[in-house]
């Protein structure tokens, strides 16, 4: 199992379609994204993913008139954070800001994977059991200093690719 990882798209509608091209060409299986995608004209723009999308409102999005709706339209699953899901036999957490994810542990050890945004910052470490991810700068206006992840569920191996 492969999930695309993403965040902080902030309207920027032209990374978006190169975001979506790279993950139907990567053939991901579900692609998460930790929020703050603006309006809900970017979120639509996902609907040409090949697969399901995932995600949690960021605070740039709280605001925001017509996510939620596009969300349903579209069959996306988008909850405010901390989502907690199970996918390939694997909990994840999913956030939009890192500040609560330590508090977060001590209520629930059993949690193998987090991931998150907000910071702009790529990510990838270990703390304790529990991988946490953030894909980095995907907003940009420098070509080739975007990224977004590819996360092989089977061993936790992060792949960043670069736009």
């Amino acid at each position: 199992m492969i999930l695309g990882v993403v965040g902080d798209t902030h309207n920027r509608l032209c990374n978006v379609e190169k975001i979506i091209d790279i993950f139907n060409k990567k053939k991901v299986d579900k692609v998460i994204h930790t929020g703050d995608i603006t309006q809900a004209k970017t979120l639509s723009r996902f609907s040409r993913l090949s697969c399901p999308l995932i995600g949690v409102y960021g605070n740039n999005d709280l605001e925001e008139k017509g996510l939620k709706e596009i969300a349903e339209q579209n069959g996306f699953n988008f909850q405010h954070p901390p989502f907690l899901l199970k996918i390939s036999n694997t909990k994840i957490a999913v956030f939009h800001e890192p500040e609560k994810i330590e508090s977060f542990l001590k209520k629930d050890p059993s949690i193998q994977l987090i991931i998150h945004g907000h910071t702009h910052r790529y990510r990838n470490e270990n703390i304790g059991n529990v991988k946490i991810i953030n894909p980095g700068e995907c907003a940009g206006i420098i070509k080739g200093k975007n990224s977004v992840g590819a996360l092989n569920l089977e061993d936790f191996s992060f792949e960043r690719i670069f736009f």
